[in-house]
């Protein structure tokens, strides 16, 4: 039996192909993007590996019960509420929600607040920048020489913040409630990397700086990482992240992504939904209206036209010039299946003329074809 399908909201993202590099909740990610039109990949870098029946941390639970904290530091959402169901399943949720409860408890990030909050607990203080570096700063202000810490680590477990604490005179207790595995999948993220190089994805989307991590090493294990660079300066890829902690091993090669203002996936759905929908994706102004590409196709005057694999590289080489001419013979190279032949150019060309109208492109004699734009491709706002 099949299920029903969901409602559409919107057009936005009509000929995208999205990939998202994500383990935890990527179900309902791609549902999101779906609902606006997207054709969605799935391509998760790492897995997030639970440890719900880990004897180091429930033993580190009883102790919690036994001597409650003075000070519980939650560093991610994902990580509290994994802690807090590993102790229901030992049955020690009600006693370690006591102990916590007494406790001063601080967040890195709204995601961790919110972990906190569906607990039932308070968190008393959220960094705001999201990073572990103001979280610790503001605990050493306060002071915790004599106090017990409660630390719950992200996946890598790496942040400093024990041997911050311990040094600062902390009796520091530390939970790692999951840890980050292999990809289910690693051909698909190698395809993936080499997919969004070709210019056959319009978007890679990230939610954690090791899953972000992983997949531009796979990228640059595949050899596309300069082309996916290159892509994304030039808006051929639009790479995005859920906050700017997220998009910092983006950042570090020299990608600027797009970053969602709340650091929530409905926030990273809405941004690349007004991205592509509000016009903020690179466009033309051609004779024949205003003219966006996507790996599916074109977007003419806010309707989208399907155009073959074909269709879309020779359109990719004339939309990048911005009305500048373009040999023949470079649009040759860039067809994907007929190298050899200066007649496919001319069908390609024709097919895209019947499929946008005789207005877009133009046949300069002898040299080769332009878009017949009137006035430069426009960016992101």
């Amino acid at each position: 039996m099949t299920s029903p399908a969901r409602p559409t909201l919107s057009a936005a993202l009509d000929g995208c192909t999205i990939v998202i590099a994500v383990d935890r909740r990527s179900s309902e990610l791609a549902a999101a993007l779906e609902r606006h039109g997207a054709v969605v990949r799935h391509a998760p870098a790492l897995t997030i590996v639970p440890h719900i029946d880990d004897e180091a941390l429930i033993s580190a639970t009883r102790r919690l019960i036994a001597e409650p904290p003075d000070v519980v530091v939650a560093t991610t959402g994902v990580g509290f509420r994994g802690w807090i169901e590993a102790a229901d399943e030992a049955g020690l949720a009600e006693e370690l929600l006591m102990a916590l409860g007494r406790a001063q408890i601080v967040a890195r990030g709204p995601k961790a607040r919110g972990a906190i909050q569906q607990a039932g607990l308070t968190a008393d203080w959220v960094a705001e920048s999201e990073t572990s570096a103001e979280l610790g700063e503001f605990l050493l202000a306060e002071g915790v020489a004599g106090r017990r810490v409660a630390v719950q680590h992200h996946g890598s477990g790496a942040d400093g913040l024990d041997e911050l604490f311990t040094r600062a005179g902390a009796e520091v207790v530390s939970l790692t409630v999951y840890r980050w595995g292999p990809p289910p999948d690693p051909a698909a993220v190698s395809r993936s990397a080499a997919a969004a190089a070709a210019g056959e994805v319009d978007a890679v989307l990230f939610t954690s700086a090791p899953g972000a991590a992983e997949w531009l090493a796979a990228a640059a294990r595949e050899g596309a990482l300069d082309r996916i660079v290159a892509g994304a300066a030039s808006g051929q890829v639009l790479m995005a992240a859920v906050g700017p902690i997220t998009a910092g091993p983006l950042v570090d090669v020299g990608i600027e992504p797009l970053i969602a203002e709340r650091g929530r996936l409905g926030s990273l759905v809405r941004a690349v939904v007004t991205y592509f929908g509000g016009g903020r994706a690179p466009s033309a102004q051609t004779a024949a209206g205003r003219l966006e590409l996507r790996s599916g196709g074109a977007v003419l005057d806010d309707r989208l036209i399907p155009l073959s694999r074909t269709g879309v590289a020779v359109l990719r080489e004339l939309f990048v010039a911005a009305g500048a001419v373009v040999p023949r013979q470079h649009l040759q190279t860039a067809l994907p299946r007929s190298g050899d032949s200066a007649h496919a150019v001319e069908m390609a060309v024709a097919r895209l003329r019947e499929a946008l109208g005789p207005d877009v492109i133009r046949t300069i004699v002898k040299r080769g074809y332009r878009l017949d734009v009137l006035e430069q491709k426009e960016g992101p706002a």
